[in-house]
């Protein structure tokens, strides 16, 4: 099982290739010359960044407003370069896991390999595992949803993706959510 751990990393980022509707998202953490990239789903990358967002906010308000958590992403930690290339999967991540070291006052992020259900016996999954700040979380958070928020916008009727070549609204196919046509 490969784990690339990175503590911290010198740049830790959500970022994806390709046109709206098509694009591949990845994680991408450098440090020392180290460079790994894990893909995920669109909704992962969401779901990372509100969680990330979910504990840092939760740990100010156990805190009473102590803890070293910046409410907003510090400016000077935000990070608008492109993925750094070559862009080469090292795996495609299946699950993910958020810890909070109150020790060192950092964020730990996992992201495991996906395993098919026949090689789960075999072989461990390889881990991405991340320990970055609170202002660097902030700042990845920052970055993540303006990401996911770039891809095609949402129909004004229904709210899924509008697509360039088509889109069929259940909005005005007849459908009426839930209740039954007459």
């Amino acid at each position: 099982m490969p784990v690339f751990d990175y503590d911290p990393p010198e740049r830790f980022v959500a970022g994806a290739l390709g046109q709206p509707g098509a694009r591949v998202f990845f994680l991408q953490a450098r440090a020392e010359g180290r460079l790994t990239t894990v893909a995920l789903e669109k909704l992962q990358v969401a779901a990372l960044a509100g969680r990330l967002d979910e504990l840092l906010d939760e740990v100010l308000r156990l805190s009473g407003g102590t803890a070293h958590v910046p409410a907003m992403a510090p400016a000077d930690l935000a990070d608008d370069a492109p993925l750094d290339v070559p862009v080469a999967e090292d795996f495609r991540v299946g699950t993910m896991a958020l810890a909070w070291d109150a020790d060192k006052s950092q964020v730990v992020i996992e992201a495991q390999e996906v395993v098919e259900e026949e090689d789960v016996d075999d072989t461990d999954p390889a881990v991405l595992r991340v320990r970055i700040s609170a202002g660097a979380a902030r700042a990845f958070t920052q970055r993540a949803l303006q990401i996911v928020a770039a891809g095609r916008p949402p129909c004004p009727l229904c709210g899924q993706p509008l697509d360039a070549a088509g889109h069929v609204c259940v909005r005005l196919n007849g459908y009426r959510g839930g209740e039954a046509a007459s």
